[in-house]
């Protein structure tokens, strides 16, 4: 799945433009490498997202292309 797809199906962001726009502006790194929203995320790896002063790190438990709101936050585990 593409990586600004992820992020919109697992409510880390809103919308996927701004997921997208996100990752253009290189505010997204995954795995401590930028990344650009065609990347295709996989299990495990470990997703960076610098939005403001804010930053939070989140590995990828499970890919799903539709998951209920509530269970969106299974797709992953905040590390920090």
């Amino acid at each position: 799945m593409r990586l600004d797809k992820y992020l919109k199906v697992s409510r880390l962001i809103k919308r996927r433009t701004v997921a997208n726009e996100a990752c253009d502006a290189g505010k997204i790194l995954v795995n401590s490498k930028t990344a650009r929203a065609s990347y295709d995320v996989k299990a495990g790896d470990i997703i960076e997202i610098q939005l403001g002063t804010r930053t939070m790190r989140v590995r990828v438990e499970r890919v799903t292309e539709v998951v209920r709101k509530e269970d969106a936050a299974t797709l992953y585990t905040v590390l920090s």
